[in-house]
């Protein structure tokens, strides 16, 4: 019986595993991150009774319950005026991963991944707010520039310690759609993170890890661009946004693979067992029986966040490992 990293990587390779690779329990990943000094606090309350927290740049966060991520309300670039006053925390010592070396020590048969804060949209749009950061990129385009170099270089040191400490891949979470398009056009996508996707997928490929990449909305318009860039596996929540079948010929045509739950806002909240199954079925049959890999079954942590009871998602999860055997 092969390892759960070795069933990750024949998935990747699409070399026909013997069973499908999962992120529920037990899930075949183990997650680490840099010990890095940041400004990053817990969240707490203010003299309001408001939540707020402060992330590794130093953006204050709001959000209205104990459950929900949150979004900033204050990005620590007020102007850029004060872009060269910006501090930035420093991922470049070796040390602040040692954790992650213990992880691949503890966990040889598990697939170890580097967990980022994002790539430069993820973390720029939260330096300057994401409804300042969009208009930048239309106004001043050479001030966003000179941010997103900054932001870039944080990233490189990221990618290069987690690599040296042993993980099997880098991920970051990076939203670039809405449920109809992409936030910005891919034209101007193409013209300025283009590049920078392409420069550190390199630097990940030339040390041996892969890269993956999570994002929420409909960016189906970028996605040739992002696999032409060298990601090498997208995780989807909602995959009927872009289509199963659509999916399945990226599979087909570029050889990238995909990692999801069933849609968890239109499968899932069905609440019925006969949709849920059946999808699962779709997905099994379609991106990872039909070219022997491509595909790892997800599950959606936040379920509280959605306003579902969690044995819907069990559902799906037993019926992935049902029929999920080569």
């Amino acid at each position: 019986m092969n390892t759960p990293r070795q069933i990750i990587q024949q998935t990747l390779d699409f070399a026909n595993p013997e069973r499908i690779a999962h992120s529920f329990n037990p899930s075949d990943f183990v997650w680490a991150s840099s010990n890095a000094d940041t400004f990053a606090t817990d969240w707490q309350k203010d003299q309001g009774g408001n939540w707020f927290r402060l992330d590794e740049w130093g953006n204050r966060w709001g959000r209205v319950d104990e459950s929900s991520k949150g979004e900033v309300t204050k990005g620590v670039l007020t102007s850029f005026d004060r872009l060269h006053y910006l501090h930035m925390p420093d991922f470049s010592r070796p040390s602040d991963y040692a954790n992650v070396r213990q992880l691949r020590a503890d966990h040889p048969d598990h697939w170890l991944i580097g967990g980022l804060p994002g790539f430069t949209f993820n973390i720029a749009r939260k330096i300057r707010r994401i409804d300042q950061y969009l208009l930048d990129l239309a106004e001043s385009p050479d001030e966003v520039h000179e941010l997103n170099d900054l932001v870039d270089t944080a990233i490189h040191d990221m990618i290069i310690n987690f690599a040296k400490a042993g993980v099997d891949c880098v991920m970051f979470p990076e939203d670039w759609g809405t449920q109809l398009n992409t936030l910005i056009s891919p034209r101007m996508w193409r013209r300025e993170f283009f590049p920078r996707f392409e420069r550190f997928c390199a630097l990940a490929h030339e040390r041996g890890i892969k890269v993956f990449m999570h994002s929420c909305g409909q960016i189906t318009a970028i996605m040739p661009g992002l696999i032409e860039a060298g990601i090498d596996l997208f995780q989807f929540d909602q995959p009927d946004l872009h289509g199963i079948d659509r999916l399945a010929h990226y599979q087909k045509e570029y050889d990238v693979s995909f990692w999801c739950p069933v849609d968890i806002q239109i499968t899932l909240q069905s609440k019925d067992k006969a949709i849920i199954r059946a999808k699962v079925r779709e997905m099994v049959e379609k991106l990872w029986q039909r070219l022997g890999g491509g595909f790892i079954a997800g599950y959606y942590e936040d379920i509280p966040s959605i306003g579902l009871e969690p044995k819907w998602q069990q559902i799906a999860c037993d019926e992935f490992l049902r029929l999920g055997i080569a």
